[in-house]
């Protein structure tokens, strides 16, 4: 006899569920069965059909289910979208920014925020221990993964060897809205370190806009210098944006 697959809640090990204190009594505890329904088909999708068949809100759904196990988070997944546009700005919201939502606890924080180091660890695996002529595209998307939605700017560098294979993927520094400290002593002390003969420089733009401000120039021209003096190659400088990206080598800055 075959048996039709069952879906249930598993319980948050870290955090209670983040459920609504009005949530009525007979509620608790059990599902209501339009929803238990509503999951189960949303589930049974995504299984046979995978992302792409599925729109933000409703694979937000499926993240949120976890995190509250009883309620209806259809809205609260709308309002998550209206918020911060897109699935990929709702994972990568700071934590601060989620708990202003109404109905975002702790428990929906970490959900979300699993999935985005999912995410980010996936996309690294496709560049780390790899030449980055044959993985440019792939370090592109990984650098948006892991960057595009930030709030504030950050400052990474990539590592590479005599091959051009990419040995370590690091943040140096974080900054303001529209500023981020770097130092060229510690960008060239640090690469030496580790025995990179190369290096790319990444770093974001909330603004979603990638042009390069007069500080950014200065500060490539800079860490480049001191690189060439120590024998080390500066490949690139990559501004992320919110949708596009600007390579400082194809602009003809470096």
């Amino acid at each position: 006899m075959t048996q039709q697959m069952q879906f249930s809640e598993a319980p948050m090990p870290l955090f209670e569920s983040d459920e609504v204190e009005s949530l009525p009594a007979l509620t608790k505890g059990k599902q209501p069965s339009y929803i238990a329904d509503h999951r189960a088909r949303l589930r049974e999708r995504f299984l046979n059909g995978g992302a792409d068949a599925m729109p933000d809100y409703e694979l937000l759904e499926l993240v949120l289910f976890r995190a509250i196990p009883r309620r209806d988070v259809k809205p609260l997944a709308r309002e998550l979208l209206d918020k911060f546009n897109d699935f990929n700005g709702v994972i990568s919201a700071s934590s601060e920014r989620l708990l202003e939502i109404k109905g975002v606890g702790k428990a929906v924080v970490c959900e979300l925020k699993i999935v985005a180091a999912s995410a980010q660890r996936l996309a690294r695996s496709r560049v780390i221990q790899r030449p980055i002529v044959s993985s440019w595209d792939a370090l592109i998307d990984y650098c948006h993964t892991a960057m595009a939605h930030r709030d504030t700017e950050q400052f990474r560098i990539l590592f590479l060897d005599r091959k051009n294979t990419l040995i370590a993927d690091e943040a140096q520094a974080k900054g303001t809205v529209d500023h981020v400290p770097v130092y060229p002593r510690e960008v060239v002390k640090r690469a030496l370190e580790l025995n990179a003969s190369a290096l790319i420089l990444v770093h974001n733009h909330p603004s979603g806009d990638p042009t390069p401000s007069s500080e950014d120039i200065a500060m490539t021209e800079q860490i480049n210098l001191a690189a060439q003096a120590l024998g080390l190659t500066v490949h690139d400088h990559l501004i992320i944006g919110k949708s596009t990206e600007l390579s400082f080598r194809s602009e003809g800055y470096l």
